[in-house]
């Protein structure tokens, strides 16, 4: 998990640094290109061409969508929000995560994981303040992310069991690449040297966070994992103060605390599960 938190890091500041000069279609596409290259090399160098087969192409198909429109929510508002604010509104992921898992994975829905639920909700009400404005529009695109991204999680459990995560990863890039490539005809703009570098900075740390992810996902329960990756927060907020100034808001704080308390509840109780 700690390699997923970097990379997620590193990747929302790649994004921040591309906002406004290259379409969000394009730096997935770009994502998707370089990916595929990178994992396909990964699995000729392990010679086990076995990870370019797969039984669940459906369940990659219906993945990849929801992934594909959780990321596209996400780069948006990156360009949109301060970054603190976006990582802490994309923490409503667990919420729905626990309840898709409960669904569809047979997962226990405890009563302390609700209580989490209803914390988690609580705060982003704090921090999003729906009275004000109603709700901005940066927030609804990455509360409809985080909803994406759950269905994402969900589905790569249940891949997890079966497949490999290189396999997991060569379909993400797979399936990706024509969603952006069409998406992305009329936007294309040629790279500068420095957005070429930024660029290839979100290709691979998006690459090395969802490889973590699979990986701590096929050994460890999914909602679990969704709620380690809460500590992202604290990391992005810093990185927004010290690189681009950004306000650290006491709702944002007040908010944070109440989903971290949650969030902390869930993982105190699966550790004495597991002792």
């Amino acid at each position: 998990m700690i390699g997923t938190l970097i990379s997620f890091s590193l990747m929302a500041i790649g994004a921040r640094e591309l906002s406004g000069n290259i379409s969000t279609y394009q730096v997935l596409l770009v994502r998707s290109v370089i990916g595929l290259c990178v994992v396909s090399f990964l699995i000729f160098a392990s010679k086990k061409k076995e990870l370019f087969s797969t039984n669940r192409l459906p369940l990659h198909s219906l993945r990849n969508v929801f992934h594909f429109g959780g990321q596209f929510g996400w780069f948006v508002g990156i360009g949109l929000l301060p970054l603190s604010e976006v990582f802490a509104l994309e923490f409503t992921v667990p919420l729905w995560t626990a309840l898709l898992a409960s669904l569809f994975l047979g997962e226990s829905l405890t009563l302390k994981k609700m209580m989490a639920i209803a914390l988690g909700l609580l705060g982003v009400v704090i921090i999003v303040q729906p009275t004000q404005d109603v709700m901005n529009a940066g927030a609804i695109v990455v509360l409809c992310a985080a909803f994406c991204y759950a269905v994402a999680h969900t589905s790569t459990k249940s891949l997890a069991s079966t497949e490999a995560p290189l396999t997991i990863l060569f379909y993400m890039c797979l399936i990706q690449l024509p969603i952006g490539l069409v998406l992305s005809w009329q936007t294309w703009k040629m790279p500068s040297a420095l957005e070429s570098v930024w660029l290839l900075l979100v290709a691979l740390s998006a690459l090395s966070a969802h490889y973590c992810l699979t990986k701590a996902m096929k050994n460890a329960e999914v909602t679990l994992v969704m709620i380690l990756d809460f500590f992202r927060l604290p990391a992005i907020a810093v990185v927004g103060i010290l690189l681009y100034d950004e306000p650290l808001t006491p709702a944002l704080i007040i908010g944070g605390v109440v989903m971290l308390f949650g969030n902390l509840l869930v993982t105190y109780k699966s550790n004495r599960r597991n002792q």
